[in-house]
């Protein structure tokens, strides 16, 4: 990648950290062998990978038994609603891994978010009636960052399933979030959210691609998608992807580490950047919260102007930035989340979702902003001819 670019989209994909790299590249060469045999060296190999998913375990304040590796965020949401019965019930501003798991297995409700791109505990209650046997809220947004009350939310599928018990209802509750876009920037330990089962990627926390895990709450029954030799508990089966998982348990033990100050970092990213395009757009459209959305995130918008041309124009000054998730822009639709959150039409198209991770500082943001007034400014001309 030229190292002149300005990196904008680190919730589509972050560059692994050296010390990611590092950690596995053993596993490559001289530690290749499957740990499913039966000579020394892959027992060896097995132990170093069992040691990798105790590591991951511990960041998560859980055990290693339950967890279960698979080949990134998208697999593991799908292993996740296998486990769904009833009527699913997720947020109107899900991933499009879990509209359409949902989609696929059940009848599906959902949420309706506030203004801002917040889940309130209050409308889940109303809408968890007795025909809803699963729940899946992403902890943050894909799109707009906002961090959502898992906690609250998962107090409020314990008292329904304990009403269930006690007035033996036999459908069972279980509730899912996925936690992709948090685990760099917030806690995920698991019993402070109170969740049943936890989906996580290692591309969000600089570590490798298609490398994921599903934690499952000991009691939560789960049926394979993929069939083989029996590897993670029958519920994944195939080679262990060994290298994966140690780069994913030291990318996340590296995110947690450094966890304090990289969110004062970026805080202070965010708000110059914002200062700087204020000035020249005051009837710039934020939707992004700003005091409750990851620090990380800023969906920003311009009202008649085509974002699509945005992407390439900034891409032609060095700045890379992207309209909404990379899934939907592979698929060319507009957003479903911004709709979501009562956007127009108009505002929807001129939307930037600008995402900041390792590869920014004071200098390159600062540029950043240059180039996105320019770029806007230029479209606004085009726009009035």
């Amino acid at each position: 990648m030229n190292k002149d670019y300005i990196y904008l989209d680190h919730a589509a994909a972050t560059p692994m950290d050296p010390l990611v790299i590092e950690a596995m590249l053993p596993y490559f060469s001289e530690k290749f062998f499957n740990p499913s045999s039966p000579y020394a060296p892959a027992i060896f190999t097995k132990r170093e990978y069992q040691d990798a998913k105790a590591r991951l375990a511990r960041c998560l304040g859980v055990m290693a038994d339950e967890l279960i590796m698979t080949a990134g965020a998208t697999e593991s949401v799908n292993l996740a609603f296998n486990a769904a019965n009833g009527v699913s019930l997720i947020s109107a501003i899900e991933h499009d891994s879990v509209i359409n798991s949902a989609k696929a297995r059940s009848e599906v409700k959902l949420i309706p978010p506030m203004k801002n791109g917040r889940i309130d505990p209050n409308t889940v209650k109303k809408m968890l009636t007795p025909d809803v046997g699963f729940v899946s809220i992403a902890l943050v947004n894909h799109e707009l960052g906002y961090i959502q009350p898992i906690e609250e939310i998962a107090e409020i599928v314990k008292a329904e399933r304990l009403r269930r018990q006690e007035n033996n209802e036999p459908l069972p509750l279980i509730f899912h979030t996925d936690a992709s876009q948090a685990a760099a920037l917030i806690d995920v330990k698991i019993k402070r959210l109170g969740v049943d089962l936890l989906t996580l990627s290692a591309a969000k926390v600089y570590g490798p691609k298609q490398v994921g895990l599903l934690w499952v709450r000991p009691g939560v029954t789960l049926k394979a998608n993929i069939f083989g030799g029996g590897q993670e508990l029958g519920l994944r089966s195939g080679t262990e992807n060994v290298a994966g998982v140690v780069g994913f348990a030291t990318a996340l033990e590296l995110a947690q580490k450094r966890r304090s100050a990289e969110v004062k970092r970026l805080r202070k990213l965010r708000e110059n950047l914002v200062k700087d395009l204020r000035q020249t757009f005051p009837e710039m459209l934020i939707s992004s919260d700003m005091k409750k959305s990851l620090v990380s995130f800023l969906n920003i918008s311009f009202s008649g102007i085509d974002a699509e041309r945005l992407v390439f124009l900034l891409e032609s000054r060095g700045v890379l930035v992207a309209t909404g998730s990379a899934c939907a822009a592979n698929s060319g639709t507009r957003s479903h989340v911004l709709a979501s959150v009562g956007l127009s039409e108009s505002e929807i198209d001129g939307s930037l979702r600008l995402t900041l991770g390792k590869l920014n500082n004071d200098e390159n943001i600062k540029r950043a902003g240059e180039f996105i007034i320019e770029a806007v400014q230029a479209e606004m001309k085009r726009a009035r001819r």
